[in-house]
């Protein structure tokens, strides 16, 4: 039998095959080899006697794999925000958007609390990261506005959910999906905790071939195994300016000539964005020092 992992905790996966989830074990031969099954993964399973428990057997190609959060065969992120209420920590956001862009992740930017903004801010937030290319779009999950079209983007796809505490990220996976599909009554039974306390990574059966993942909030964020030299790479709007840079190489920061510097000074460039750059390369530089 084949089905998706849609939780792990304590040792055991719990797999979904479209209808049923089975609690699963591992078998040895994956400590074995030091292969660790994550959410997401596609596995082959053999049931057991005991109903609802089985084994995996086999863990099918992945497509790729995330290191944080561990997760396997994603297509796409939705990072979500709030516009207010907390007001939304940008140096956090872009450290995110820089980790994914490592990852070759795409990403779906949402701003939730809609009702509480109005279109000035919204314009705002829409030229900051617009030009970067990351698809911006805005929700109210209390109200309900917006929920529709965020459903048909996740039609057919693998998609985690991510972004910081107090966001509204429960909220809209309620609005989703509001029992959270089949598999998270029995999953939230056998492990004693609520539906929507989010420890771990877990995926929310949608409708066929749709998942949704649900992770832990986060508040900080730190870039690793980077040189501050390659940071450049992962702001995509540099990319149509550096044929300005005088020389090759160049990393946006103190160089005279730089056609990056420039596009920033002629409003092409995000001004938000090219000061995070500039904060996340020193504190790149400073890591090495030491």
């Amino acid at each position: 039998m084949t089905g998706k992992i849609i939780k792990g905790i304590a040792g055991f996966y719990y797999v979904h095959d479209g209808n049923t989830v089975y609690e699963c074990k591992a078998k040895g031969i994956f400590r074995n080899r030091k292969i660790k099954p994550l959410v997401g993964d596609n596995v082959v399973f053999e049931a057991l006697e005991e109903e609802g428990k089985g084994n995996i057997v086999e863990i099918l190609p992945r497509k790729n794999a995330l290191v944080r959060p561990a997760v396997a065969n994603i297509d796409q992120v939705i990072v979500l925000f709030a516009l207010t209420e907390p007001e939304p920590n940008l140096n956090l956001l872009d450290r995110f958007l820089v980790m994914m862009e490592t990852q070759q992740v795409p990403v779906i930017l949402c701003f939730n609390k809609a009702d509480l903004s109005d279109e000035t801010r919204q314009a705002y937030y829409r030229s900051v990261y617009e030009p970067a290319g990351y698809p911006v779009m805005f929700l109210s999950a209390r109200k309900g506005e917006g929920i529709g079209e965020l459903r048909s983007l996740l039609r057919g796809k693998t998609t985690v959910l991510a972004g910081p505490s107090g966001v509204g990220k429960s909220t809209m996976t309620n609005q989703i999906q509001p029992d959270a599909g089949m598999q998270t009554g029995a999953v939230s039974e056998k492990i004693k905790r609520g539906k929507h306390t989010t420890r771990h990574s877990e995926l929310f059966y949608v409708e066929a071939d749709t998942y949704m993942m649900d992770t832990p909030g986060f508040s900080s964020m730190y870039l690793e195994d980077m040189g501050a030299e390659d940071l450049k790479e992962f702001f995509p709007e540099f990319e149509d300016y550096i044929g300005g840079c005088k020389f090759q190489g160049c990393v946006h920061i103190g160089e005279k000539i730089c056609g990056v510097k420039q596009a920033v000074g002629e409003g092409k460039i995000s001004e938000s964005r090219y000061k995070n750059y500039c904060l996340l390369y020193q504190e790149l530089k400073e890591k090495r020092r030491f």
